[in-house]
């Protein structure tokens, strides 16, 4: 094998380590110093467990040499958005004001599955305050840079996720999607990324955005590290009231599985237009790898999102009401601004909202019926610069942070699981194609992705830093 580097899968490290050709510390120490040199630059980390990470890599070590049987992600370092609760620090959720709370007692329930799995945890990542952006630029502790040009977003809210990633510092981290979090720095840094159906992995001790619609998933360079520590995370569990009661259906062995018999299909209409050339160009190429010509239309998209605006800020707001009164001076004011509008939106509102989603789930699940997956943008175009507020999309001028997710708000207003898959056009920034698929059946998507990275149509390199 291969020396172990930054461009090192988790699978080849978790291989490396339990042959014994490399120790845990080994792995573990050289992504420490790595962070340590780079972490400046693209400002991914805001809190570094390396105590925690050196004394795990150690046990590990000393399992493998007692004859232990190694976890399926033994020696392999992540990191977790700063939402997940990590045993001693304040979940800080991108905010100034929750790092004056009490240290977690407890890591959060995904942190400890990865941490059973034999993962180690290097600490905790930037994101937009509160969760409550796209762009990855966060008003107290500076934006979380793209690796493939400084000069650009990461995306948001997960945008230390996607950099962390993207840049070489783990392999693996965790983010949450709401509206597409997890999605948008997946598509803006190049990387794959999961949101599994609402509902599957657990929630507990994270800090939440909007209750109804927030998802915890991994990103990762390859999809093969996707499903391995998507794997490692499912399961009940009884502190989370909004999982699913679902037994773990593992996926690991069914990537490769190829597409022979799946109707995938490109959506049209809505997802078809409103974008930079570029991003519908992506989607064709995609759907040109995978040979693909069908087309479906998603039903009443553009109403889905501006639905999922009015209960998004409904629930936001409501969440965050008490530090609006008490504190407001210490939110990012365009947070604080948003936050203050969602407190207006009438009741009435709200319940139109939540009855056009239930009629719009069941038509999309409909769709269902006829084909198998459904690929569509994920961003309408390559990452903004930051400080950049405005773009062009379709010919019109419009403010960037709230427009970024045009495509992907649709898709978590309802649930459906979904793969991001980078794809390259020429040596631009990397553009991104959605991979949905009906609920509970992850398996699909990233078969589809899987064969996309096959046939090198995605691919996710590593950043040149």
């Amino acid at each position: 094998m291969s020396a172990i580097g930054p461009n090192s899968t988790a699978a080849e490290i978790a291989a490396a380590v339990a042959s014994g050709s490399v120790t845990a510390r080994a792995v573990v120490e050289a992504a420490l110093s790595r962070l340590g040199a780079i972490n400046t630059t693209v400002n991914a980390f805001t809190d570094v467990t390396s105590g925690r990470a050196l004394a795990k890599a150690d046990a590990i070590d000393a399992g493998r040499a007692a004859g232990q049987p190694l976890g399926t992600l033994a020696g392999v370092p992540f990191a977790v958005k700063n939402l997940f609760d990590i045993e001693g620090l304040p979940t800080r959720a991108g905010s100034k004001i929750n790092r004056e709370r009490p240290p977690a007692w407890r890591d959060g329930a995904l942190v400890r599955k990865l941490d059973e799995a034999g993962a180690v945890l290097l600490g905790g990542l930037n994101m937009g305050e509160y969760a409550y952006d796209f762009t990855g630029e966060n008003a107290h502790d500076g934006p979380s840079r793209n690796p493939h040009d400084l000069a650009h977003m990461a995306g948001g809210s997960s945008g230390g996720s996607g950099a962390a990633v993207a840049a070489g510092l783990v392999p693996i981290a965790l983010g949450s999607d709401t509206n597409g979090s997890i999605r948008v720095p997946s598509a803006f840094c190049g990387l794959f990324g999961l949101k599994p159906t609402f509902g599957r992995l657990s929630r507990a001790a994270s800090f939440p955005f909007v209750t109804s619609f927030d998802h915890l998933g991994p990103l990762a360079r390859s999809v093969g590290d996707l499903a391995l520590s998507y794997d490692a995370m499912q399961g009940p569990d009884p502190d989370d009231p909004w999982q699913a009661a679902r037994v773990a259906e593992p996926v690991s062995s069914l990537v490769d599985s190829g597409i022979s018999g799946l109707r995938i299909a490109v959506a049209g209409g809505y997802f078809a237009t409103g974008g930079d050339p570029a991003a519908h160009q992506a989607v064709g190429l995609a759907a040109e790898a995978l040979g693909t010509v069908r087309t479906v239309e998603i039903p009443e998209a553009a109403r889905a999102r501006a639905a999922a605006f009015v209960i998004t800020a409904s629930e936001g707001a409501a969440l965050h009401l008490d530090r609006l009164r008490t504190r407001p001076a210490d939110f990012d004011a365009a947070t604080r601004d948003r936050l203050l509008a969602g407190t207006m939106i009438p009741a009435a509102w709200v319940q139109k909202a939540q009855r056009f989603r239930r009629w719009y789930r069941d038509r999309v699940l409909a769709l269902f019926g006829e084909v198998d997956v459904i690929l569509a943008p994920t961003t309408p175009c390559r990452a903004p610069r930051i400080g950049q507020q405005t773009f062009v999309l379709g010919g019109v001028e419009m403010p960037v942070r709230p427009n970024i997710g045009i495509y992907t708000q649709p898709i978590s207003f309802i649930g459906l699981p979904v793969v991001a898959a980078p794809i390259r056009l020429d040596d631009g920034l990397p553009l991104s194609v959605q991979i949905i698929a009906p609920p509970w059946r992850e398996d699909l998507a990233l078969r589809v992705a899987r064969e996309l990275e096959r046939v090198g149509a995605a691919k996710a390199p590593l950043a040149a830093l």
